[in-house]
C-alpha cells in the first residue's frame, strides 16, 4: 500500500514505500506530455539504486561505484 500520494512540481506522487525484499520505491506520474509518464526509481537495501525518468531513459548504479545511463532513444548507455 503507498504511504504518500500527493503533488510536487509538475509530477503527482503514486505511491512509495518499501517491498517485500526491504528496498525502498517511489514512483511518480508526470501527466500526458511525458514521453514515460509513470516514472519511478529504487532504493535498494544492497546501496544501488536504479532509476526510470520521464524522458524515458534509465540510470543504475550498482552502489560499489559502477553506473550504466541509458538514454531515452534506445541508443548506447555507458559504463562508469
Amino acid at each position: 500500500m503507498p504511504e504518500n500520494k500527493g503533488t510536487s512540481g509538475g509530477y503527482h506522487y503514486t505511491g512509495s514505500g518499501t517491498n517485500s525484499q526491504g528496498n525502498h520505491y517511489c514512483s511518480r506520474d508526470y501527466g500526458s506530455s511525458a514521453s514515460n509518464q509513470n516514472s519511478y526509481h529504487y532504493s535498494n537495501s544492497n546501496g544501488s539504486y536504479y532509476y526510470y525518468n520521464a524522458n524515458g531513459s534509465t540510470y543504475y548504479n550498482n552502489g560499489q561505484g559502477g553506473s550504466t545511463y541509458t538514454p531515452s532513444s534506445g541508443g548506447s548507455g555507458g559504463k562508469k
